[in-house]
């Protein structure tokens, strides 16, 4: 069974994919982090994010092994991520990657912002998670705040409001929900509510229930 999760930046889609995956012992991928990976490499040889080259160039050479690294969960590396998303060259030598991992025997879990509608798009369920801007940088600033990083509740409120223009405005695999996926809104809901209902849609969905 392939679970496709998509959405906006902070709405819980990670922590939600993780224990969907758990729950159905499939393996997870977070492709959002194989975009931070590709920024943090680009950054680390010397190059700017804007050079279209040397982010394809780091894409291409992706090591699986470092998305892992605690540095891709650190301030400033989804917006990095964000842009080097935007280019063709990046994601389309990103995406055999992530069918590859869809190609699982038995199925897999993959969250970002168009497995539904580009990468996966036969997945046998497809949920789009959001919640409201405020919802989300709360979330996300009390993360931050746990890592230790100084920073105002506003200035992630900007951020995200930022990162959701990009994802959305981008030519290539906008963030858009898929026509036939079920949408999600954990605005309201903790984690352990947000799983419940995700089950539920994603049980019906691949027809279990």
């Amino acid at each position: 069974m392939i679970i496709a999760i998509d959405g906006t930046a902070a709405a819980g889609k990670s922590t939600l994919a993780r224990k969907i995956a758990a729950h159905y012992g499939l393996p997870h991928l977070d492709t959002g982090s194989i975009y931070r990976a590709v920024a943090r490499d680009v950054q680390k040889a010397g190059h700017a994010l804007t050079e279209v080259n040397a982010a394809a160039g780091a894409a291409r050479n992706l090591d699986a092994a470092t998305l892992s690294d605690p540095e891709l969960r650190l301030k400033g590396a989804g917006e990095a991520a964000s842009v080097v998303a935007a280019y063709p060259e990046v994601r389309a030598a990103l995406l055999d990657f992530q069918r590859s991992f869809a190609a699982t025997p038995g199925g897999a879990v993959l969250e970002g912002r168009d497995i539904g509608t580009v990468v996966c798009p036969d997945a046998d369920a497809k949920i789009f998670v959001s919640a409201s801007a405020k919802a989300r940088a709360a979330r996300r600033y009390v993360e931050l705040r746990g890592y230790g990083v100084d920073i105002t509740e506003e200035t992630v409120l900007k951020e995200i409001e930022d990162r959701d223009r990009r994802d959305r405005e981008r030519a290539v695999s906008p963030l858009i929900p898929a026509k036939d996926a079920l949408l999600l809104d954990t605005t309201e809901l903790d984690i352990e509510k947000a799983l419940a209902a995700a089950l539920e849609l994603i049980d019906k969905a691949a027809g279990l229930r």
